[in-house]
């Protein structure tokens, strides 16, 4: 790993030596797709779940006013919500002069940073207008990716997240994960318009994939259940803020209500919270089709968390109280709509 400062080493120095969790192997079932597909099984001991992403500092403008180079990021948004339900792994590169801040908001979680690299660069920027609930990309600079060796733990075969980042890395990181029993990618539209050869590649290997309406008509979609089938996906997760979740698999489609009684302060990350939360769920309950609508109502829920509050502080400040309450919330909505 490239040479860090003496306070990031002190800080990984104080997290690798943290207690590592033991897991499982799943069934798996071969295909014809570059990706190792597999049956999702109900784990015999603690289940693994990894996501590998992005830490940001962002400036962003939009109702709730103007924020300059606040956290954020996938791999954050992803691992604080999943961390509400379960212990994950974290799977970044972040720079030196964002080090100490990601410390502070990760220390208090059950959330493992043996593999999150400080680097001698300039954290990920992230520039964005927000609009009607939607951000409008105004540009990045993401020099950092060109230093990142990302490392993986040898031999994972668990649960994995790869979510949005530069698309040559976000495919490197899906091809590593390879061998895990659940392997799912998100989207980013302005890396979708920039780069859509390593965009597919992403979503050739993926088993599950995430994007919102406008990602899932820049990659081609209009039917989704075309979709998933043309790309031999085992699920699609469609996200239509307001309008709510979807998931889309070969028993069918999944629909959970969006939690639209309370306001929505940012809604960037809402939907890594979503990934987080149902697959942190999901797996802790088995896996099974039957639990599928269940975990999504957890990934709504965790949804509503990420959007009170700008940026990752939602989240941040949440609790495993708090987010069985929106649970509860948004079991009610859905019966409401039954």
């Amino acid at each position: 790993m490239p040479h860090e400062s003496s306070a990031a080493a002190g800080w990984r120095s104080r997290i690798t030596g943290a207690r590592r969790i033991s897991w499982r192997s799943f069934a798996r079932r071969d295909t014809s797709s570059p990706r190792k597909a597999a049956r999702v099984g109900v784990p015999s001991q603690s289940p693994e779940l990894l996501v590998a992403g992005s830490i940001a500092l962002d400036t962003r403008d939009g109702p709730f006013g103007r924020l300059e180079e606040e956290l954020g990021g996938s791999a954050l948004y992803f691992a604080l919500a999943a961390s509400l339900v379960m212990p994950v792994t974290l799977v970044a590169p972040v720079g030196v002069d964002a080090a100490r801040r990601v410390e502070r908001v990760l220390s208090h979680r059950p959330i493992d940073t043996a593999l999150l690299q400080v680097l001698p660069a300039r954290t990920y920027r992230w520039r964005a207008h927000q609009h009607d609930g939607r951000n409008i990309d105004l540009g990045s600079s993401d020099d950092i990716y060109d230093t990142w060796e990302p490392a993986t733990p040898a031999g994972f075969d668990g649960w994995a997240f790869v979510g949005s980042m530069r698309p040559d890395r976000q495919a490197q990181l899906v091809e590593m994960l390879g061998g895990a029993s659940l392997l799912a990618a998100d989207a980013m539209l302005s890396y979708v318009h920039a780069r859509p050869p390593a965009a597919e590649e992403v979503l050739r290997r993926a088993s599950w994939y995430y994007c919102n309406q406008d990602e899932f008509a820049a990659l081609g979609g209009s039917d989704p259940s075309q979709f998933r089938s043309r790309w031999s996906l085992r699920g699609l997760v469609v996200k239509a803020g307001p309008g709510g979740v979807s998931a889309h698999t070969e028993d069918g489609v999944v629909r959970v209500p969006a939690l639209t009684g309370r306001p929505a302060v940012d809604t960037t990350g809402a939907g890594d919270a979503v990934a987080g939360g149902m697959l942190s769920r999901w797996l802790t309950t088995g896996g099974q089709p039957n639990g599928l609508q269940d975990a999504l109502v957890w990934g709504v829920a965790c949804a509503s968390l990420a959007i009170s509050d700008v940026g990752i502080r939602g989240l941040a400040e949440a609790t495993g109280e708090l987010l069985a309450e929106r649970v509860v919330e948004v079991e009610e909505c859905l019966l409401r709509e039954s």
